[in-house]
């Protein structure tokens, strides 16, 4: 069989990554020392590193990130704003997502919530967990319309099956009845099978008050505390401050794991 009948072949089953590592060889006469399983082995890791690459593509297009380019290994330490280390330090790993743990971000406009809830949620991508941004003003809306198209219950069975739900910006608005229940309806569904990651300018002593009716107060408060990381910021706004390096290329490739 002819090399380019064996491309063609290997194209028609969409196994790219080696056509191309198998193309990048011939070319350069890489495969010339390899014995056929060795050159078989590194074929199939190019295709395996190919596929995971074009997954975390997907995820992060999926995942509508407010700040695509945030990770947790760019996060700024020098500005004081009550930001511990070692608190990033233990999320960068998936135990609170396998454990469905809630991880709640709160302080004043400009301090940095919206680009931690990014990197938090590109993290996830990053090994291979679906994640999706939402502002919370904008969810609220997209429920109300769904319950007029007919697909509320849809609606919301779509953002259940997201392992990580970031919610941004919570609590900038008064609650309705029907927004009551629509936060009382995400909590619950995620309870314990995904997590949550809400930011607000709100503390969450405040978020009690803010829900407004005691009973679904209760409720909601009952399950997002449970077991969740928080952080709680402080200090001067950061957006006049240098940006910091954008590592959504670095992200791109992935270790093995």
């Amino acid at each position: 069989m002819s090399q380019s009948e064996t491309i063609r072949k290997m194209n028609e089953m969409k196994l790219f990554g080696m056509v191309r590592s198998l193309e990048e060889r011939l070319r350069n006469g890489a495969r010339e020392n390899l014995a056929p399983e060795e050159l078989l082995a590194l074929l199939v890791d190019d295709e395996y590193l190919h596929r995971k690459n074009s997954r975390l593509v997907r995820l992060l297009q999926l995942a509508k990130l407010r700040i695509p380019q945030a990770c947790l290994e760019e996060i700024d330490y020098r500005h004081p704003r009550g930001l511990v280390k070692s608190q990033i330090l233990a999320l960068r790993n998936t135990e609170w997502i396998d454990s469905a743990r809630n991880i709640l971000i709160t302080g004043p406009t400009g301090i940095g919530k919206s680009y931690l809830a990014s990197a938090l949620g590109q993290w996830s991508c990053r090994q291979d967990y679906p994640a999706l941004y939402q502002r919370w003003p904008r969810l609220l809306e997209n429920l109300y319309a769904s319950r007029g198209a007919g697909t509320y219950l849809k609606h919301l069975g779509k953002l259940a099956r997201v392992k990580v739900l970031i919610i941004d910006d919570f609590g900038i608005q008064p609650l309705s009845d029907l927004q009551r229940k629509d936060l009382l309806e995400i909590v619950e569904d995620r309870y314990k099978t995904g997590s949550l990651v809400i930011t607000s300018q709100l503390p969450i002593r405040d978020w009690h008050e803010h829900i407004g009716e005691p009973t679904i107060a209760d409720a909601v408060m009952d399950r997002l505390l449970h077991g969740a990381h928080k952080l709680e910021l402080k200090g001067d706004s950061m957006r006049k401050e240098k940006p910091t390096k954008d590592c959504t290329k670095a992200a791109a490739v992935l270790q093995n794991h």
